[in-house]
């Protein structure tokens, strides 16, 4: 767990609980409306029970960094199935857009490079939205770059990027 202070009080990070799966799902919802132009895609989707899905999946990881008692940033991270065991995946990392520009991006990667590192991981990988320019920005200034093994196909509507979580 991690805790730092913030404009309004302390920021907590700690492992998410299966019974926030539901205010998960609604700060994941609200965070991807601001780069999909034309609604969200996957709308079929229990996300509820996806979030819930991750929360208890062992081998994953969900962290959730809170403020004042309300959720205000999470990430979700595991080994891809077909990928080394040395390899985690950042398959969600979201602050609610009325948190933005106040550290909890910071401080929630902060807590998934602990993680990752405490797990022996060597490589992290990601993929972001073409229109999401934000998050690219965000991403850059953390050290990630462009995955030289994974370019984007034409057409394709993310950008593949690495982060050497050990330094190398």
């Amino acid at each position: 767990m991690i805790s730092t202070l913030g404009t309004t009080g302390p920021l907590v990070i700690r492992t998410a609980l299966p019974s926030e799966a539901a205010a998960i799902t609604e700060l994941h919802l609200r965070a991807r409306s601001t780069y999909y132009p034309d609604g969200l895609p996957f709308g079929d989707v229990d996300w509820v029970a996806a979030w819930r899905g991750s929360i208890e999946r062992p081998e994953a990881h969900v962290l959730c960094a809170v403020r004042d008692g309300h959720l205000v940033g999470i990430a979700s991270f595991r080994t891809a199935d077909d990928a080394p065991a040395d390899t985690v995946k950042l398959f969600q990392f979201h602050v609610d857009p009325d948190s933005w520009r106040q550290g909890i991006g910071r401080a929630l990667h902060s807590a998934c490079l602990e993680q990752w590192r405490a797990d022996g991981k060597h490589t992290a990988t990601l993929d972001v939205h073409v229109d999401n320019a934000r998050a690219q920005a965000f991403y850059a200034r953390q050290g990630w770059v462009p995955d030289p093994e994974n370019p984007p196909a034409e057409g394709d509507h993310h950008l593949f990027l690495r982060y050497a979580v050990t330094g190398e």
